[in-house]
């Protein structure tokens, strides 16, 4: 009886003693973010916009979501968006900066798939 006591109480204190938590507080990391620029647009400048269907697009974020980033950074461009569904891109730009030949071959520069059709400048996009 006083060995099966003796192995309970040894087996407690070692349950206590391997059960204390290391109390060692979080090291804290201050990590810079790089922060995209903001477009400055031109308040004088003449905007159009234009609609065209891209041909070969196999998905929403791997294609769609990449060529309206790339078209998005280019300087002169207010805006755009790329509609997976409908193959559609609508862009609104500076005239004096960009062209639809521009926008074209930014599309193709994305990916040889992709193909630019049916560019036409429009007084307001499609819904």
């Amino acid at each position: 009886m006083k060995t099966i006591k003796y192995i309970l109480t040894l087996a407690t204190l070692t349950l206590v003693v391997l059960s204390c938590k290391n109390d060692a507080k979080p090291e804290v990391k201050t990590v810079e973010v790089a922060t995209e620029e903001v477009k400055k647009l031109d308040p004088n400048a003449t905007y159009a916009k234009a609609e065209f269907t891209i041909d070969g697009m196999t998905c929403q974020i791997g294609c769609a979501a990449t060529i309206q980033k790339k078209i998005s950074k280019m300087d002169g461009v207010k805006s755009a968006t790329v509609d997976f569904d409908k193959k559609l891109a609508m862009v609104e730009y500076d005239e004096a900066k960009v062209n639809p030949e521009l926008l074209t071959e930014t599309v193709t520069n994305v990916s040889e798939i992709y193909k630019v059709s049916d560019m036409k400048t429009v007084e307001t996009f499609s819904k």
